[in-house]
């Protein structure tokens, strides 16, 4: 039986030649697709999926934020997290964010199909580039005695600071997430206290910088 795929891009073109790629295997079948990170967990409501490829960046929830998601609510779908940087900063956070596996857009053609089968098979899926920061991350804990501190933010208040970067308005906010504009503006308060910015172009900046946008 053909393993079932969740397809999440917000580039239809590029589903569309993914699902290509994919569909042409007999092990393998893309059953829903989805443009962001919130058609991706509607689809995983409605749909039963083993695999979830899912764009790293991508309009109002990106998918480190639908990993972090299906991670905690659907903990037997398997994610494979889909690339255009060949960053150390966003590998190790898909890694955090409970992804198995990280891909490269710019040689999807040739990892794709062998990432889905060693995420299936419960296997890790590294790029050459993403072993080498492995393993300097490794050494560099080892000579520090330490772990690397998590993000200071909340997966929350990365859901607001996104949706202020992308332009959203209070009330919009307020909407997309299900919370009150007095709960936007306290989230607002508390992300520019803790990062030390003062404006909207401010955090837009570093939400591009924590690839939470694209630039």
């Amino acid at each position: 039986m053909a393993a079932r795929i969740l397809l999440a891009d917000d580039h239809a073109l590029v589903r569309s030649g993914l699902r290509m790629i994919i569909d042409a295997e007999p092990d393998l079948q893309v059953v829903a697709e989805a443009a962001d990170g919130y058609e991706a967990l509607s689809a995983l409501d409605t749909e039963t999926v083993d695999l979830a490829i899912l764009d790293i960046a991508m309009p109002r929830m990106t998918g480190l934020q639908a990993a972090r998601e299906i991670n905690r609510s659907h903990p037997d779908v398997r994610i494979l997290i889909l690339s255009m940087y060949d960053n150390e900063q966003y590998f190790f956070e898909a890694l955090k964010a409970g992804a198995s596996g990280y891909v490269l857009k710019s040689v999807a053609d040739r990892d794709l199909l062998e990432a889905c089968r060693a995420t299936l098979r419960g296997e890790p899926f590294l790029y050459a580039g993403a072993i080498t920061a492995l393993i300097r991350d490794f050494l560099h804990r080892a000579r520090q005695g330490g772990e690397p501190p998590d993000s200071i933010l909340t997966p929350r208040e990365e859901e607001v600071l996104k949706l202020i970067a992308e332009g959203y308005s209070t009330r919009e906010i307020a909407a997309t997430l299900t919370i009150s504009a007095k709960t936007v503006d306290r989230h607002r308060t508390n992300i520019l206290a803790k990062l030390g910015l003062r404006d909207r172009l401010a955090l837009t900046r570093y939400a591009i910088r924590a690839g939470l946008i694209e630039p």
